[in-house]
């Protein structure tokens, strides 16, 4: 496995398989934003199927060694990422923490697990971005404590405008192992989907809130 480069298309058909990202423009999904969704992702699902688990983990070192090569530890996002994070880890060599979305009321009450020492290089490894704002607060509470964040790595990112945004205002450098235009072109391919259903599930990318994506 170490030796197989892990693409794209490869991740793609394993979130399909799983369904860890499952498609239903016909019959939307509500966020707890209220918005409506054709798409529902639950990445955790590939903790749960060994193979997949092993493209992930191998990708996402994959992208590491390419892209951060001077990393020295691991961080992951409370909690979808931590797991991850631990596994790619292990195969690294590196060490690893987490951080938790809030701070621990009790004990010494750590917002950051594991030891993180000033001025280390740290990359964030992450399992979805969507708008990017919960990863870039991961971020920003690992440089108040003086970590040097390289940048994230995901597993799927939905490529929206308002998460690109973001990263480039907070000059975060993300790198996934899957997007949102390759699962839907591997879903098109494998019959997921119809060609109708890519028109609706790319208006719906580019722009969110807005219901008329229904209507392509």
């Amino acid at each position: 496995m170490e030796e197989t480069t892990i693409t794209r298309s490869i991740i793609a058909q394993d979130l399909l398989q799983i369904g860890a990202v499952f498609l239903r423009p016909d019959c939307p999904f509500v966020w707890a934003s209220g918005i409506l969704s054709p798409v529902y992702c639950d990445n955790r699902l590939t903790l749960s199927a060994p193979n997949v688990r092993d493209h992930v983990e191998n990708g996402l070192m994959q992208l590491i060694q390419e892209h951060f090569p001077q990393c020295e530890i691991l961080m992951g996002t409370s909690t979808a990422g931590i797991a991850h994070a631990a596994i790619t880890a292990h195969l690294m060599k590196l060490p690893m923490g987490y951080v938790r979305s809030s701070a621990k009321d009790h004990g010494k009450k750590n917002q950051i697990e594991g030891k993180l020492i000033e001025g280390q290089k740290t990359v964030v490894v992450e399992d979805l971005i969507s708008t990017a704002k919960s990863s870039i607060e991961t971020v920003e509470i690992l440089r108040e404590k003086g970590a040097d964040v390289l940048g994230i790595v995901s597993i799927f990112t939905y490529g929206m405008k308002e998460g690109i945004n973001n990263l480039e205002k907070s000059k975060v450098k993300n790198f996934s192992l899957c997007d949102f235009d390759t699962l839907i072109d591997e879903a098109v391919k494998n019959n997921y989907i119809s060609h109708d259903d890519k028109a609706k599930l790319l208006a719906f990318r580019d722009n969110p809130s807005d219901l008329n994506w229904q209507n392509k």
